[in-house]
């Protein structure tokens, strides 16, 4: 190691190995989010307060179904990887790998749910 020049020791992806591609992950999940929770907004907007038959009829067309679906997806995955990044800073030990495992069942458990909801109202 002491012949490593300065760049070859920081060349990796950082002491676990997989922290700037998980950074990189939530940046662009961050700009996908920034993207579509107005239009999420914009096209639940329109059918709030409306009857189950309108809000059926409204989410049988592709683009509000995709939208929301989308939305949906990538907020539940933003929402896993940002807790996992908590539960790493501070909890240690085996509540630390139960918890990440826990967490990430139950936000991929909700971003399922809400792709069944969604194909309910679509299809």
């Amino acid at each position: 190691m002491a012949y490593l020049t300065d760049r070859k020791r920081v060349e990796g992806l950082g002491a676990a190995g997989s922290g700037t591609t998980h950074h990189w992950q939530q940046t662009i999940l961050s700009i996908a989010l920034v993207v579509l929770i107005p239009l999420f907004i914009f096209t639940f907007g329109t059918v709030l307060g409306g009857t189950y038959e309108e809000i059926v009829a409204y989410y049988s067309r592709p683009v509000p179904a995709l939208i929301a679906l989308l939305t949906l997806v990538v907020g539940w995955v933003h929402f896993a990887k940002g807790v996992q990044v908590l539960i790493e800073d501070y909890v240690s030990g085996s509540a630390r790998k139960f918890m990440i495992v826990a967490t990430n069942c139950v936000s991929y458990a909700a971003a399922l749910a809400g792709v069944y909801a969604i194909a309910r109202l679509a299809l």
